[in-house]
């Protein structure tokens, strides 16, 4: 729980605009509150529940002061009320405003960093209404290459409290679930710690086909950024590894698969660990999140999947001794002379079916990636946050 509530504030930090400061707001709601108080609502509250709605969001899209969006947006959602009458109104108001902002800020906004501002904001506070009928706007936008924008359209179509009101209805979940993790399958490689999380999230929730290959998609994304010396919020893994260990418990087909890339990425985590503390190179940030990933894997999915309790990760990284944090990994992941635990309990091996290898892939050298990287053709980088 720790290192999911220090990941969430890393998150919070890199994630939300500046908008925690915030004046006094300018939609002016005195008549929605009268409507907001009544039984039974008239034609004429019909229109003013439109009207609070559209100079709403009006005011959300086209200001330039953006200290005033985060007032704005909780007066938006303070309104949203479930009387019987004004809810299924509000709901259609808001996502015909919301789907009105993004044609302005498409069609008439020219600044990049302003039109993905719009677009972060809308998403926001789609995300924030908790109201089914955005899933779609938020598929729409996945594939969208700012990574803020896309991480808040993955947050809107993968909304855990707006799902727990789709799953209600099995056959329009399933539908509407498929396209989830369809757009979500499709820009994997080129999304961020933050996004990728969300994916799991989700694909976590199914046991479905789709949603077990996406699951796969991300701890793969996940073990090449290792690979490459380009992994960022280390804690992310702590996440992906519970969602992989519960999949591994519960069994299924894909069990050897899931628990090879549990293996592959919990020792890319141990390995860069203890290469940064003997050469001295670990940012203190990623060594507080790597640790954190260590222990917590240890205690909360090890221990589960091997059926008794693991502390050696901890008492090695309690004591700074880095030759015991090896030996212990080689004993449960496997190593040069010893097949580990965790493959031997899930019968799994780390190499393709020809090489059999009992060990994990060992973490390239920073410089053995630099020059494959020099001599191979560029690929597309995940864009970088506004």
């Amino acid at each position: 729980m720790r290192a999911e509530r220090a990941f969430f504030a890393i998150l919070i930090g890199g994630l939300v605009l500046t908008l925690v400061t915030v004046s006094r707001a300018q939609v002016d709601s005195r008549r929605i509150e009268e409507v907001v108080k009544k039984s039974v609502l008239t034609p004429e509250d019909m229109q003013i529940i439109d009207a609070f709605v559209s100079d709403a969001v009006g005011r959300l899209v086209r200001t330039t002061d953006f200290t005033e969006v985060a007032k704005t947006r909780a007066v938006i959602v303070s309104h949203q009320v479930s009387q019987a009458q004004y809810a299924p109104r509000f709901s259609e108001a808001v996502s015909r405003e919301i789907g009105k902002g993004f044609d302005y800020a498409t069609n008439e906004i020219t600044g990049l960093d302003r039109r993905f501002m719009v677009f972060t904001n809308l998403l926001i506070l789609a995300n924030e209404l908790n109201d089914p009928r955005f899933v779609d706007l938020g598929v729409r936008m996945i594939p969208h290459e700012n990574s803020t924008v896309r991480y808040w359209a993955v947050r809107v179509a993968t909304n855990p409290g707006v799902w727990d009101k789709l799953n209600q209805d099995q056959n329009t979940a399933a539908a509407l679930s498929g396209k989830v993790l369809d757009a979500c399958s499709k820009v994997v490689q080129t999304s961020s710690a933050e996004s990728l999380y969300l994916m799991a999230q989700f694909a976590g929730r199914y046991n479905t086909a789709a949603a077990q290959d996406l699951l796969a998609r991300v701890a793969d994304v996940r073990i090449a950024r290792y690979a490459d010396w380009a992994v960022k919020y280390e804690l992310v893994d702590t996440g992906i590894l519970k969602l992989l260990s519960a999949k591994i418990a519960s069994g299924g087909t894909a069990n050897q698969q899931l628990a090879r890339q549990f293996g592959q990425l919990y020792s890319y985590a141990i390995q860069r660990y203890i290469r940064g503390v003997k050469d001295n190179n670990l940012k203190e940030s990623s060594a507080s999140q790597l640790a954190s990933v260590l222990v917590e894997t240890e205690q909360q999915c090890l221990s589960s999947l091997l059926s008794g309790p693991q502390t050696g990760v901890r008492r090695a990284l309690e004591a700074g001794d880095m030759t015991a944090l090896q030996a212990e990994h080689d004993k449960l992941l496997g190593g040069p002379n010893q097949t580990g635990a965790l493959p031997s309990k899930f019968n799994f091996t780390y190499g393709s079916a020809q090489d059999k290898r009992t060990s994990p892939l060992p973490l390239p050298e920073p410089s053995q990636h630099k020059a494959a990287a020099e001599t191979k053709p560029s690929e597309p980088k995940p864009p970088a946050k506004p």
